[in-house]
């Protein structure tokens, strides 16, 4: 995935040096290539955030499991 974003961000930088004005260079990389690409990334890297979101919180409630085990069994 990361190399088709890469290959997309360097055919816009080339778009972008062939604009007449700095100015337009910079609209089109941002609106062409920027900001599209960081939409893409962000939407396909979503389910591996909530993965990893539901891993650490499955992380935490077995670590309050373990040391309420632990003081039930200091108790008896």
């Amino acid at each position: 995935m990361y190399i088709v974003a890469i290959g997309w961000l360097y055919v816009t930088v080339l778009v972008a040096f062939n604009e007449p004005t700095i100015a337009a260079g910079l609209i089109s990389f941002l609106f062409y290539g920027l900001l599209p690409c960081g939409l893409l990334l962000w939407l396909a890297g979503s389910k591996a955030r909530r993965q990893r979101r539901r891993h650490l919180e499955s992380l935490a409630d077995q670590r309050t499991h373990d040391d309420d085990r632990r003081h039930a069994e200091a108790d008896q």
